[in-house]
């Protein structure tokens, strides 16, 4: 009898069953799962800057102009712990007749200054002609205002703060602060604009 003839074996050469590179079917699918993965967390990260900008444009610029508000940039720690120096102050227009006793106002020291001072009510006064006034006081002042705040010099009350986002409107210097909102609001569109292209185009390619 013949001896029985055992085929070989194809040897291994690193090859896959394709003949291409690569390890084999196993190497495939593990680099096939790892593209995954990452692609996975590249959306779920534009996913969260688009949030964070979202977020950023509506706090900064989206609801100032839609409440009609003023933006101002605390400089000093005269009413810290509320509003330490580099907040940045929200102020929405509101009368002196609808202002209570312990709101903070935020004024002109005088009609025609630009710059803007924020304390706490903790009085009222009345002039001779009978128009009423705010008696105001820094949180960390030992004594009351000098002058008392006439209704023509409220600029109104804090709407809402940011601790340390006014150094960033602060580094503007003396730019338009609307423009500089309006600008701001177009850049944070054009970014997510951005983002949302670049994730269609990772999906594309992906």
């Amino acid at each position: 009898m013949g001896k029985a003839v055992i085929p070989e074996l194809p040897q291994r050469t690193g090859r896959d069953f394709g003949g291409r590179r690569g390890g084999g079917a196993a190497t495939r699918i593990t680099e096939i799962r790892r593209r995954k993965r990452s692609a996975a967390a590249g959306r779920w990260a534009n996913f969260l800057v688009l949030l964070v900008l979202a977020c950023a444009a509506a706090v900064l610029v989206a609801i100032p102009q839609a409440t009609g508000s003023r933006t101002y940039t605390v400089r000093t720690d005269l009413m810290a712990p509320a509003y330490p120096a580099g907040t940045f102050l929200v102020v929405k227009p509101t009368p002196l007749s609808q202002l209570k006793y312990g709101d903070v106002v935020t004024y002109r020291p005088t009609l025609d200054s630009t710059e803007v001072l924020t304390r706490r009510i903790v009085g009222f006064g009345a002039q001779q002609n009978g128009e009423r006034t705010l008696i105001t006081k820094a949180d960390n002042a030992v004594v009351n205002d000098a002058q008392p705040v006439h209704a023509r010099q409220i600029m109104g009350k804090p709407l809402y703060a940011i601790p340390l986002a006014g150094y960033l409107a602060g580094a503007a210097g003396d730019m338009d602060r609307d423009l500089l909102m309006v600008q701001a609001a177009a850049g944070l569109a054009g970014l997510c604009m951005l983002l949302i292209f670049l994730g269609a185009r990772r999906r594309r390619t992906g």
